[in-house]
């Protein structure tokens, strides 16, 4: 399948660059795989879908979001994608032509040096002589498409409430609606995967099947395996967390206890394992997350309902509405 095959007009005012005031006052689109159904709920109504008596079960991504952004004294930009240790980071940068080995740059009171430029994509190794004051100099890297930069109610808005394992560099967004109270009344568990630079990275290739995903670290935790072979339905919540449970079944044959690093990029073609359903935002125009719930839900399908939602002027991406694939 081609690229452009994922493609739709967004007009720009449907994009959510601010979140609402109250995480489950989000509305929900629900999508019906089996019929071609298209429902318009709010969130809230989640329960009338999902019931630990039918034997479901949710599962969210646990990961924490780091400030991963920072600007160096010189007015450069540095993404840190992987801090090997405290003072030498893997990250990406701009504007890459000053960057060279042996040059330095300083964040704050930390000086740090180029030591290595990786030939696969380009990214930095740099060295840093002492560890930088993350809590002073330290951004939230919040998606290009909000037009913005961090603001301090980001800290905590830009997380979910059951966020606990830090390292991700962009929230499991799927999981941003849900309150204490409305997890609460739910069946749950959880997984890891922390959001890497992949979920910032275009799809460049006409060919779909030319892409190349970057690799995310995760982790199944012995109680989360269990619970899901135990689950007759489930359902991931966000793209992340679907990730994680259908690479460890790919590779292992059904979901267990286990952590590793996955590229797996689904699209059309996929066999799912165990995912029953699916709640997710609404993804960017050609993109590997559109490609993924297109997977889930039949290409048509998906581009139907997106084309509904920009009709009923749904809020779009990060800090959007959702869609309930059931």
């Amino acid at each position: 399948m081609l690229t452009s095959d994922f493609d739709y007009h967004l007009p720009p005012e449907l994009i959510a660059s601010e979140p609402l005031a109250d995480r489950s006052a989000s509305r929900m689109m629900v999508v019906h795989r089996g019929s071609g159904k298209i429902e318009h709920r709010m969130f809230r109504e989640i329960g009338q879908f999902v019931s630990q008596d039918a034997g479901d079960m949710l599962v969210l991504n646990d990961t924490r979001v780091v400030p991963a952004r920072y600007f160096t004294n010189q007015g450069y930009e540095v993404l840190r994608l992987d801090p090997q240790t405290p003072t030498r980071w893997r990250c990406m940068v701009k504007p890459g032509k000053k960057f060279r080995v042996g040059h330095t740059v300083s964040i704050g009171e930390a000086t740090g040096t180029v030591v290595e430029i990786l030939e696969d994509n380009g990214d930095r190794i740099i060295e840093f002589d002492r560890v930088v004051d993350e809590s002073k100099h330290g951004h939230l890297a919040l998606p290009h498409y909000m037009g913005r930069d961090d603001q301090p109610a980001d800290r905590e808005r830009y997380q979910t409430v059951f966020a606990r394992e830090e390292g991700s560099i962009a929230a499991p967004t799927a999981g941003l609606h849900f309150t204490p109270e409305v997890l609460g009344t739910l069946p749950h568990t959880f997984v890891t995967l922390h959001v890497g630079v992949g979920t910032f990275q275009p799809v460049k290739v006409e060919n779909i099947a030319d892409h190349k995903m970057h690799s995310e670290v995760y982790e199944v935790p012995e109680e989360t395996a269990q619970t899901v072979q135990a689950a007759k339905r489930v359902i991931p919540v966000g793209t992340t967390a679907l990730r994680t449970l259908e690479t460890v079944a790919r590779d292992h044959g059904r979901v267990i206890p286990t952590q590793g690093s996955t590229d797996i990029f689904i699209h059309p073609g996929f066999e799912f394992r165990v995912a029953g359903g699916l709640l997710t935002n609404f993804h960017l125009p050609k993109s590997t997350l559109i490609m993924l719930v297109s997977a889930f839900a039949g290409r048509e399908l998906i581009m139907k309902a997106y084309s509904e939602a920009i009709r009923e002027r749904y809020r779009f991406f990060s800090y959007g509405d959702c869609m309930l694939i059931v």
